[in-house]
């Protein structure tokens, strides 16, 4: 079995049942890792072409359609 290592500092990893930072090596490396993600250093990523939608599109919705224009008098 491979020996396991802390994410952050790359550290040999006390036995899980003896480890209270578990998955850490320590209560520091595990500190300094929530602090990163509060800092927002680390970020998901994300593809480009994904959108986020909420509910129905415009033209289910009745709204302004591709190459059309409505104008109001």
């Amino acid at each position: 079995m491979a020996e396991l290592v802390c994410p952050y500092c790359n550290g040999a990893l006390p036995p899980r049942a003896t480890n209270t930072a578990f998955p850490f090596c320590s209560q520091r490396c595990r500190s300094i890792d929530l602090g990163a993600w509060l800092a927002e250093d680390y970020r998901v990523p994300v593809r480009e072409d994904e959108t986020e939608r909420d509910g129905p599109g415009e033209e289910q919705l009745g709204g302004p359609q591709q190459g059309g224009r409505t104008e109001v008098n």
